[in-house]
């Protein structure tokens, strides 16, 4: 996924209050953020660990910026703005990179689906049948693994989206 504009590194220093990090940016600068992930994300926020930020111009923006990914220790990265998660694996898949789920023909956004109200991400039409894409943030890692886990953080919603897309 491209940026625009692009994103700018720097160095976790600390995440608190759920939804705020303080970093510091390759030219030195300290800024808090915005962190739009809430769960505990213990694998992508040990101090000093790389991260990438996006900046915004709105004045009415009470923070300067948003972190967007963040590396673990074992060396991937982890999407940690949960609000890009959809379009980067739509971008993914309008380009066929996920070969599992390559040839639809169509590709529907936040369709309804199951008995308890449920919207899948995606629904892509087959030929022979839709298939239901569920996206999530994985940010629980395990070391020396390359094993990751979801969710990081007990949840009523993740739990009915697994029961949901198990019924299928």
């Amino acid at each position: 996924m491209r940026f625009d504009p692009p994103l700018e590194a720097g160095r976790l220093l600390r995440r608190y209050k759920r939804f705020l990090a303080d970093i510091e940016s390759v030219s030195g600068e300290a800024l808090t953020i915005h962190c739009a992930n809430t769960g505990s994300m213990l694998n992508c926020m040990s101090a000093g660990c790389r991260v990438w930020f996006s900046r915004s111009n709105d004045p009415k923006r009470k923070l300067p910026g948003s972190w967007e990914l963040s590396e673990t220790p074992q060396g991937r990265l982890a999407c940690i703005n949960t609000a890009r998660a959809n379009a980067l694996v739509e971008e993914a898949l309008r380009a066929g990179l996920i070969a599992e789920l390559a040839g639809f023909v169509a590709l529907k956004r936040e369709v309804p689906y199951g008995v308890e109200n449920s919207r899948a991400d995606f629904r892509l039409d087959y030929a022979d049948g839709p298939a239901y894409v569920e996206v999530k943030n994985v940010t629980l890692g395990f070391d020396g693994t390359d094993v990751a886990a979801f969710p990081d953080a007990v949840t009523a919603r993740g739990a009915r989206h697994l029961r949901e897309l198990a019924a299928l």
